[in-house]
């Protein structure tokens, strides 16, 4: 019984400095904000930065996936984010092509793979930008990416076809004039129509669509649904160019039997390749070996260290925001040390006094850590709807925002409440 009384006392006194530190943030409310600035500056930059990061990473883990987690590609450039302003570095453009007997090869030799698709795709600026792709009706789709495969793509890519077929080895040996296309393009060229048994002209030649493709989404403005897929053999009669261009001139994908034996799929791949162009034992790849969950790595890798250094930008704020409440703390101090020196005279302890000044630095930096969710989540949502980008806040970044604000009006507000504790009230009384 009496535990509970001294509970609800203690429950009684720390609502009553609740009550009275809110009291006097509106009473000095432009004082109160200015002193909140760098706290609120500083909790919404962790969040609006957590949101990004969190978001983005999302995005990038579904974008990967939808292509399988266990592919392995082999190329012949490195894979780059964006590309570089000056390509592939001069070491890695006088590497060899592959070519389409190295894949014939791994699709031979390498046991442990289940699917081995050898892809050329229209990446030869000038050409790229110089290919149409109509309807009959002369409506033209909007630039989509152009790629010669096999049948082995849609396994090896994690494809899927939702109406018609996808490419058979007769499509592919008989240099057939057929195509499959993205929900994008379909929706370009046929809006509200089914497209198979549709004609689309290629450059003016025409192509059968044979097959519609599952929708897979989009990621930063570039869509994977934006595709127009003919059989290898077809694409390298129509485009030469792209196989003698000695660039990026084809990828080879491919998937194990086994999830669990991909990285000795891998291993095997490697060494037939390495066998096949005739590299010693000494000798580094003359290939790039593209992963998702590599570049998954790589991704996350890269965003990691964007937040870290964002992170610390909002810790240098929050410390400048601390200080701030301390020295706005040492004033209030200042300013009411004869309120002081009559609280201890009507009984007030040492404990009371430090509590009253402590929960006040406190609420005025949690006030601070609300606003900065607040307009953190403001941000987020903002950038969310403007520029179409994934950002979404967890919950425990929220809780993490709100407890370091509050933590900070217990580090900085600590001072101030232990000088106030120590007032004697005489001295206090006498105060003018």
């Amino acid at each position: 019984m009496a535990a509970a009384r001294a509970r609800s006392a203690i429950r009684s006194m720390g609502l009553e400095n609740v009550r009275f530190a809110m009291r006097s943030i509106l009473v000095q409310r432009l004082r109160s904000f200015l002193t909140l600035l760098g706290i609120v500056s500083g909790v919404a930059t962790v969040i609006a930065m957590v949101s990004f990061v969190a978001g983005f990473n999302d995005a990038i883990t579904g974008a990967f996936s939808s292509f399988g987690t266990t592919l392995v590609q082999y190329q012949k450039y490195e894979p780059r984010f964006g590309g570089g302003p000056t390509g592939p570095p001069e070491e890695q453009r006088k590497r060899r092509d592959l070519t389409l007997e190295d894949a014939q090869a791994l699709k031979r030799l390498n046991t442990l793979a289940a699917a081995v698709s050898p892809e050329r795709y229209l990446n030869l600026p000038g050409l790229a930008a110089s290919t149409t792709f109509k309807n009959r009706k002369g409506k033209e789709a909007n630039g989509p990416t152009l790629a010669g495969v096999v049948p082995d793509y849609a396994p090896a890519n994690n494809a899927s076809i939702t109406d018609g077929r996808f490419f058979g080895d007769a499509d592919v040996s008989h240099s057939a004039r057929t195509a499959v296309v993205g929900p994008d393009v379909a929706d370009a060229l046929w809006f509200h129509r089914d497209p198979i048994n549709q004609e689309l002209l290629i450059n003016g030649v025409a192509f059968r669509v044979i097959g519609l493709l599952e929708k897979r989404g989009s990621f930063l403005g570039g869509s994977a649904d934006n595709i127009v897929c003919i059989p290898f053999s077809t694409f390298d009669e129509m485009f030469p160019d792209v196989k003698n261009s000695n660039g990026d001139t084809i990828h080879i994908a491919t998937i194990p039997r086994d999830p669990k034996e991909q990285q000795a799929m891998t291993d095997q791949g490697i060494s037939i390749l390495r066998t096949r162009r005739g590299l010693k034992a000494k000798e580094p790849n003359d290939f790039a070996i593209f992963t998702s969950e590599g570049q998954l790595e790589t991704f996350r890798a890269i965003t990691g260290g964007i937040a870290g250094a964002m992170i610390l930008i909002a810790g240098i704020a929050l410390l400048v925001g601390g200080v701030g409440v301390m020295n706005i703390m040492l004033v209030s101090v200042t300013e009411r040390t004869r309120e002081i020196g009559v609280r201890k005279a009507l009984g007030a302890t040492r404990k009371d006094i430090a509590m009253q000044f402590l929960v006040e630095a406190i609420t005025l930096t949690g006030v601070g850590g609300a606003i900065g969710i607040a307009v953190g989540l403001g941000i987020a949502m903002l950038v969310r709807l403007v520029f179409d980008f994934p950002a979404a806040a967890p919950l425990w970044s929220i809780a993490l925002g709100f407890g370091v604000s509050t933590a900070v009006g217990l580090i900085f507000g600590l001072w101030p409440a232990l000088k106030a504790a120590k007032q004697d009230p005489i001295e206090a009384l006498r105060y003018e």
